[in-house]
C-alpha cells in the first residue's frame, strides 16, 4: 500500500509538468513575418535590425523585406540600405499602401536623399508623388508643396561641405548656467557666422540649426522656400535659410542651412528662456561631421578629418521618428532608449513607465514635487519624484546621478528617458560615431 502511494505521488507532477509542455508548444509560433511587423509597430529599430540580419531572406514577404530595409537605413544612417528600398518600394509597391503610409515613405526618402546632398532627386521623387496623390492628399498637399520648394532651394547650393584648418577639427566651448534652477548649456567658442562672431548652443536634442529671425537677418542668411513644424514643449512653425559659411573652431562648413522660428511663446516663464535657444547647431551638424567627440575634461570636442569606414559593429543608438538621437542604456539597471539632449539643462527625466516598473523604489526614494519644464513652445507642468542616486550606464560606462526627475504620468517627451547635460557631464568623454552610429563613453 505505501509502495502504490509512493510510486503515485511521483507520477503526478511528471504528468501535470508533460502537460503544461504541450499547451505551452500549442501556442502559436510567430513567423519570421510577423516578427519583423511586431518590432516595427512597437518602434522597437534595434530590434527590428538584428531580426532582418538573422532571418533568411526568402522566409518573409517582399514588402517586408523592403520596408525593413527602408526604416533600417533611416534610423541608423545607412543610405546605401534605404535608398535603394525607398526607389524598389515606389517603384513595385506603391499601389499596395494606404495614403497615410505613402506619405510617411515620402517623408523618410526625401529625408534620406537630401542627408546624402541629393536635393534634386528628392525634388523629382516628391513631385512624381505629389502628381499621382494630389487629389487625394488635400491639405497635406500643402506639406508635400513645402518639402518640394525646401529641396529646390537646397539644390542650388553644396550643403555641409567641409574643410579643416589643422590635421584634425577641435572646437572648443564652455558651459554656462541658464535659469534660476542650476540648468547649463553647451556654447561653441570661437565660432562665426558668414564672418560674423557668434555665440552658438549646441544642443544633440535639435534635430534641425534653429536661429532667430533677428540673428537670421544680422548673420545675413540666404532665405528659401520650405517650411517645416518643429516639436519641442508645444509646435512652432520655422521656415529655412542658408549660411554660406559656418566656422566653429577650425573647422568651416558651407551652405549650413538653418531653421529660422519665432521663439517666443505666449508664457512669459519659457520666453525668459528662448534669449538662450537663439542659435543652435545640433545632430544634423554632427552627422555631416560624421565622428564626434565630446571631451568634458578638456572642454574641447574632437572631429577627426578623415571619418571612420563603415564596419559590422552593432549600432547602439539610432534616429528616432522626430530624428532625435536615441541611445540604448539603462537607469537603476532598468534597460531602456534614452533621448541624449544637451539642449535639457539638468540631468534628465524619466516617463511613467519607469515609474510603474520601479514604483516601490522610486516611492521609497524620491521626493513627489510639482515641476515645470520650459523650452520652445511653453512650459510644461506636472507632479514628478525627484530620485537620487540613480546609477546610469551609458557607451559602457556607469557613473550615479545625483537626482532625475521621475514622472507620475504626462511627462514632456515621447520616450522613457530624456538624458540631460548635467547628466552627460559626468563622463569624461563621449563619442559619436555618425558612421556605425555608436556611442561610447569614458
Amino acid at each position: 500500500m505505501n509502495i502504490m502511494l509512493e510510486k503515485r505521488g511521483r507520477w503526478l507532477p511528471v504528468l501535470a509538468l508533460l502537460f503544461c509542455f504541450f499547451i505551452g508548444n500549442a501556442k502559436k509560433t510567430l513567423t519570421y513575418d510577423e516578427k519583423l511587423t511586431n518590432a516595427i509597430n512597437a518602434l522597437d529599430w534595434f530590434t527590428l535590425d538584428s531580426l532582418y540580419k538573422a532571418v533568411p531572406k526568402d522566409s518573409i514577404e517582399p514588402f517586408n523585406d523592403i520596408y525593413s530595409r527602408c526604416l533600417i537605413g533611416n534610423r541608423f544612417n545607412r543610405p546605401d540600405v534605404s535608398l535603394p528600398a525607398f526607389s524598389e518600394l515606389f517603384n513595385t509597391e506603391f499601389k499596395k499602401h494606404s495614403l497615410e503610409n505613402l506619405l510617411t515613405f515620402a517623408k523618410m526618402y526625401s529625408t534620406d536623399l537630401s542627408q546624402v546632398g541629393e536635393n534634386q532627386k528628392a525634388v523629382s521623387m516628391l513631385t512624381a508623388f505629389l502628381d499621382s496623390t494630389k487629389n487625394e492628399l488635400g491639405e497635406r498637399a500643402i506639406m508635400i508643396e513645402q518639402l518640394i520648394n525646401r529641396y529646390k532651394g537646397l539644390s542650388s547650393f553644396s550643403p555641409y561641405d567641409i574643410s579643416f584648418e589643422a590635421e584634425n577639427g577641435v572646437i572648443p566651448f564652455h558651459i554656462d548656467t541658464i535659469g534660476e534652477k542650476e540648468n547649463v548649456m553647451i556654447y561653441l567658442d570661437d565660432s562665426y557666422i558668414n564672418g560674423r562672431k557668434a555665440n552658438i548652443t549646441f544642443d544633440t536634442g535639435a534635430p534641425v540649426n534653429l536661429i532667430s529671425y533677428s540673428l537670421a537677418k544680422e548673420f545675413q542668411l540666404i532665405p528659401i522656400d520650405g517650411e517645416v513644424t518643429l516639436n519641442g514643449i508645444g509646435k512652432q512653425e520655422a521656415v529655412f535659410t542658408v549660411a554660406k559659411e559656418l566656422k566653429i573652431g577650425n573647422i568651416i562648413l558651407h551652405d549650413v542651412p538653418f531653421c529660422v522660428m519665432d521663439i517666443k511663446t505666449n508664457s512669459e516663464e519659457a520666453d525668459q528662456l528662448a534669449k538662450f535657444f537663439n542659435l543652435i547647431v545640433g545632430s544634423e551638424l554632427m552627422l555631416h561631421l560624421k565622428d564626434f567627440t565630446i571631451d568634458f575634461t578638456k572642454n574641447e570636442m574632437f572631429v577627426p578629418a578623415k571619418a571612420p569606414q563603415k564596419s559590422d559593429v552593432k549600432s547602439n543608438f539610432c534616429f528616432s521618428p522626430m530624428m532625435n538621437l536615441l541611445a540604448k542604456g539603462s537607469i537603476h539597471n532598468d534597460q531602456m532608449e534614452m533621448v541624449i539632449d544637451t539642449g535639457n539643462g539638468g540631468n534628465g527625466i524619466l516617463d511613467e513607465n519607469f515609474f510603474k516598473a520601479n514604483k516601490k523604489f522610486v516611492k521609497s526614494t524620491g521626493k513627489l514635487e510639482t515641476v515645470r519644464n520650459g523650452g520652445i513652445g511653453g512650459v510644461h507642468i506636472a507632479q514628478c519624484y525627484q530620485v537620487p542616486d540613480m546609477k546610469l550606464e551609458l557607451g559602457g560606462t556607469s557613473v550615479n546621478v545625483p537626482m532625475m526627475q521621475v514622472f507620475i504620468k504626462d511627462a514632456p517627451y515621447d520616450h522613457e528617458c530624456n538624458l540631460g547635460l548635467r547628466a552627460l557631464m559626468l563622463f569624461n568623454r563621449i563619442r559619436f560615431n555618425m558612421v556605425d552610429f555608436v556611442i561610447t563613453t569614458e
